[in-house]
């Protein structure tokens, strides 16, 4: 089966998703955490990988930036190829400084100001959540390592460059964690879809403090941060 944005066959999906944003970590996740890792699709230059990890099968899976680009994979796999669980693995910017910089939030909830969700949900406000069993299951395993991680809400902005001018007092003032681009399109998704999403951030820069990581830096806490995803599916799957 094809569809018009993934060339894969039906059988190379797993129903467990790795959704990084940029597809060339989908691609560095197959080479570095999965075994037996083969490409199924590269339509567009968006990378797709299935290989397992600990015995289980997994997908890595790009998605582009923001919700209208993420929503259009996320749906495909979801419909057409039968992703059960799908874990979002992205960056963020805190927001607070209570969040240090390569900290890792779990996103109980996104904000945001697009409107795919109204759409989807007579034009009234929908609470964007993430699956409980999911984010159990990772705060569970993340009480084992040694890395900063939060639990709350993240904003899913549509504009990267934000034309509002008092956005992140907003966000702030609601005691938001970090803002990010596509949990709030994934959330909504599976809520209509009847299926199980999670985002996992990593704090790539900081608003607040202005403080960002390296290339190098980026890297490593990119791989901490699929580790504890990875070991999470691997949890909930037992």
């Amino acid at each position: 089966m094809a569809t018009p944005h993934i060339s894969a066959n039906e059988s190379d999906i797993a129903e467990a998703v790795l959704l990084p944003g940029d597809p060339l970590r989908a691609k560095y996740i197959a080479e570095n955490f999965l075994d037996d890792a083969r490409e199924v699709t590269s339509v567009r230059n968006m990378f797709g990988y299935t290989g397992t990890y600990q015995g289980a099968p997994v997908t890595a899976m790009g998605t582009g930036m923001g919700i209208p680009s993420a929503s259009i994979y996320i749906t495909e796999l979801v419909r057409f190829y039968g992703a059960k669980r799908l874990v979002r693995v992205g960056s963020c910017g805190a927001l607070t400084t209570d969040v240090a910089l390569r900290d890792v939030i779990l996103a109980i909830g996104a904000c945001t100001d697009s409107g795919v969700n109204k759409a989807r949900y007579g034009n009234w406000d929908f609470a964007a959540t993430a699956d409980y069993g999911l984010l159990s299951t990772a705060a569970g395993v993340a009480a084992n390592g040694d890395r900063g991680v939060h639990i709350g809400n993240v904003h899913s902005s549509d504009s990267f460059y934000n034309p509002t001018t008092n956005a992140l007092e907003i966000w702030q003032s609601m005691n938001v964690l970090a803002v990010e681009m596509e949990a709030a399109g994934l959330y909504g998704i599976a809520a209509a879809e009847g299926v199980r999403a999670l985002a996992i951030l990593t704090v790539s820069d900081h608003i607040v403090t202005q403080e960002e990581t390296s290339s190098d830096e980026r890297e490593k806490t990119f791989g901490d941060m699929v580790t504890l995803a990875l070991d999470t599916l691997i949890a909930d799957a037992g």
